[in-house]
């Protein structure tokens, strides 16, 4: 199907781009839409639109046609994993290609919205520079990406199978999870393969604890105390083989991930000759280089999987964020305000990328637990921002230093110190004002330096 419009642009505006084509994406095809010069009619536009099919041989044909036209430009609407094989394809041929989110790209209210419709909207909105590419990560980034990804998935399937385990040992009236911390530990398998093995006796149950758990053997017993039948241990030991296969693929994604990114020239630790390295001693194990993974893992609360995640989402080249403020904004973690005339308000940050969002909140709830300016810096905010506000603003601060240690292959983290705040105090201004709550209050205040009163 071809349809074919030629119009005149009647604002006479200039176009920014003069060749461009823009890609409606669908599952089984996309419309594709080109806006060219008119080949003898100089100021009127070309506007042509038809359908391709998603797959290899007809975008691969797609590509030579654009490439015979001269097309400066493909822009593609980022709709579910459907965009893939046109960026693919069109970029492995050559061609200039751009994502841009879905959101950003909508129809006028009011106007009839029909797939060809969509990819001439498209097309104007490239060739007038009015949209903004999203961030694709290169082929070897969005290999390890993959990876990681899934292994984030199978860690959350892992968890549903632990949830269901317990809820059966609940259905059995087996308190176990009100004893053990967890209830697959050494200890807590242990009885778990025993209860399935047919015993039942929760004093023999309760000798299989190990370590700490020893200690706790009498409440074992009222614990391991249920009716634990045949049915319960059938269905447990389905529950344990689908939780052992998934801890065995994890482990093995990670040993893959480990591989990938020693693969990847960027992220290993830049070779430095003797004498020239950082601060200029060599024995100094402080400033031997690092790998991109080992710089991460130094920032407080982030470990070595979190540090792999947030290579995978955010890649190693930071020309794509040209401050640390765009990769913040691009992941949603910066504030958002919304101004209406005289009104002001604060909004939601936004959705972001669910994985580099996860992994930094589970980084910022680690690092808030320590005694570090990370540390710190939550236990200043929560007492007057809350919580979830306070953990953001650290997942915030963690993703500026990773936007450094990034941005200089030889920058290595060092932390401020849980005392940055106080040594920072204008002792003067402090005074004045505690000054001025005291005599709030009703008080005279007379102030003596401590060594005129020695």
């Amino acid at each position: 199907m071809r349809a074919e419009v030629r119009e005149i642009d009647a604002d006479g505006e200039a176009e920014l781009v003069e060749r461009v084509a823009a890609v409606d994406v669908a599952k089984a095809s996309g419309m594709v839409c080109t806006r060219v010069p008119h080949a003898s009619v100089a100021g009127r536009r070309v506007t042509r639109a038809w359908e391709v099919r998603t797959t290899t041989n007809a975008i691969l044909a797609l590509a030579e046609e654009l490439a015979r036209e001269g097309i400066e430009r493909v822009v593609v609407e980022s709709t579910s994993d459907y965009w893939r094989p046109f960026v693919y394809l069109l970029e492995a041929r050559g061609l200039s290609v751009w994502l841009v989110n879905a959101r950003e790209v909508k129809q006028v209210p009011g106007r009839a919205k029909t797939d060809t419709l969509d990819s001439v909207w498209l097309a104007k909105l490239n060739e007038r520079g009015m949209l903004r590419p999203s961030f694709v990560p290169p082929a070897e980034i969005r290999r390890l990406r993959d990876y990681t990804r899934l292994r984030a998935d199978l860690v959350e399937d892992r968890s549903r199978q632990i949830q269901r385990l317990e809820k059966l040992l609940e259905d059995a009236l087996i308190k176990l999870s009100t004893v053990a911390t967890d209830i697959l530990g050494v200890s807590g398998r242990a009885m778990i393969d025993a209860l399935i093995a047919g015993e039942r006796d929760p004093q023999l149950l309760a000798e299989l604890a190990r370590g700490r758990m020893r200690v706790k053997r009498a409440a074992l017993v009222e614990a391991l105390t249920g009716r634990f039948d045949d049915h319960h241990a059938e269905l447990a030991s389905m529950l344990l083989d689908q939780i052992d296969a998934l801890s065995a693929k994890t482990a093995a994604l990670t040993l893959r991930i480990d591989e990938l990114i020693a693969e990847i020239p960027a992220a290993r630790a830049p070779v430095v000759r003797p004498g020239a390295g950082p601060g200029g001693h060599l024995d100094d194990p402080a400033a031997a280089p690092l790998s991109v993974v080992a710089r991460l893992d130094e920032i407080a609360g982030v470990g070595v999987r979190a540090a792999q995640v947030i290579v995978a989402e955010v890649g190693l080249d930071m020309a794509q964020f040209p401050t640390a403020g765009h990769l913040v904004s691009w992941t949603k973690l910066s504030p958002r305000t919304i101004q209406s005339g005289p009104r002001s308000r604060s909004g939601k940050t936004g959705k972001g990328n669910p994985y580099l969002k996860g992994v930094l909140g589970e980084a910022a709830a680690a690092a808030a637990k320590t005694d570090t300016f990370l540390g710190e810096r939550y236990r200043r905010l929560v007492r007057r921002r809350g919580k979830l506000k306070a953990l953001v603003a650290v997942a915030r601060s963690i993703l500026v230093i990773v936007w450094h240690l990034l941005a200089d292959p030889a920058a290595r983290y060092h932390d401020l110190g849980s005392d940055f705040y106080a040594n920072r105090i204008n002792k003067n201004r402090k005074t004045r004002q505690l000054v001025r709550q005291l005599e709030a209050l009703g008080h005279h205040v007379t102030l003596e330096p401590l060594d005129m009163a020695a």
